[in-house]
């Protein structure tokens, strides 16, 4: 652990409201306007996030579109997105829709994550510890249709592990000093699932970066929209995501009131562990007082050395008045523990 409590997210960040409205009316850019409204929207992730005082920040994926959708833009052998089955009332996971397979999967340009870091480190003050994120290949292949050449969902998935490792390869090549690979959706099957089949996929993913950089993954339950799409029970991944070839899991807490908290003691004994510890499904701000109560009952189950803090995911689905105020939060209650520590 490169700090004993050290504060991060996840890795995606609110849009600012002219960012929002940008994204709608991309047509209307020149190519040096894009490049310029792109690096302008880093720079403020970073601002916000470097204000607040995290110890570790990301670009806030800014020029992501969506989480893992705006990776198919760069896949080969998919059909256009069509439209979703249900487009009104309340917003779900079901108004999203799902390509169509039409040959092999590739990505002959990448899935532009490497692109990505440069622009972050380009634009974030040196001095300030930073990381990457990628979505894991069974997370990747969530809106993908399975078809006769790949017959069902772990297939698929199979089919871009080799994509994810290429990108995986070349942000070390770059010198990515940490990269956390998100697979939520392992943790959202995992109740259906032999969650060693998970596990076999993800090392065989990483394994071209295994020792060459940091490595994390992120599991939760769903936030798109606020909500989830799951069982909010990790225990069924366990102990077998104990194997799993990272540095640190970073585990959903605070929407779950903290349920299944005791689960860290197991991972703290391999890993590290990022726990969440700030609602991202909620308007309610955490107080300072509330995080530093939530990082000492963290620390009944985990050294100061095994533990990190974050949001239960990432922030993209909060506005960003919230979403600055709850990391202003999150820095100020570990701070309060770290003085009680006697940590520098």
């Amino acid at each position: 652990m490169p700090r004993p409590l050290r504060t991060t997210v996840i890795g995606s960040y609110p849009f600012p409201g002219w960012l929002s409205f940008a994204s709608g009316h991309l047509d209307a850019f020149g190519a040096d306007d894009l490049s310029e409204l792109l690096d302008d929207a880093v720079a403020v992730a970073v601002k916000d996030q470097t204000d607040a005082g995290l110890d570790v920040i990301t670009d806030g994926e800014q020029t992501r579109l969506d989480f893992n959708l705006s990776f198919y833009g760069f896949l080969a052998g998919i059909s256009p997105e069509p439209p979703s089955a249900r487009r009104f009332g309340p917003p779900g996971h079901d108004q999203r829709g799902k390509h169509e397979i039409t040959g092999g999967l590739a990505a002959p340009r990448g899935l532009g994550v490497v692109e990505e870091f440069r622009r972050l480190k380009r634009i974030a003050p040196a001095t300030v510890p930073f990381k990457a994120s990628v979505p894991g290949p069974y997370t990747l292949s969530g809106r993908l249709i399975p078809n006769k050449q790949y017959p069902d969902r772990f297939a698929v998935a199979q089919a871009l592990v080799p994509i994810v490792r290429r990108e995986l390869e070349a942000l070390v090549a770059e010198g990515c000093p940490e990269i956390c690979i998100d697979e939520p959706s392992m943790s959202c099957y995992g109740h259906r699932e032999d969650p060693r089949k998970f596990v076999a996929m993800f090392n065989e993913t990483v394994e071209p970066a295994r020792g060459k950089t940091r490595l994390c993954t992120h599991l939760c339950f769903g936030n798109y929209k606020g909500r989830a799409i799951a069982p909010r029970r990790y225990a069924c991944l366990f102990p077998a995501f104990l194997d799993v070839h990272v540095e640190e899991i970073h585990l959903e807490m605070a929407s779950r009131e903290f349920a299944e908290l005791e689960i860290i003691e197991q991972v703290a004994k391999k890993k590290d562990v990022a726990v969440g510890i700030i609602d991202v499904k909620s308007y309610y701000i955490e107080t300072p007082e509330d995080v530093a109560n939530r990082v000492r009952a963290c620390l009944k189950f985990a050294p100061a050395e095994r533990l990190s803090f974050a949001p239960d995911c990432g922030l993209s689905q909060t506005a960003r008045w919230a979403a600055k105020r709850k990391l202003n939060s999150l820095v100020a209650g570990v701070k309060v523990v770290r003085k009680e520590l006697r940590l520098a």
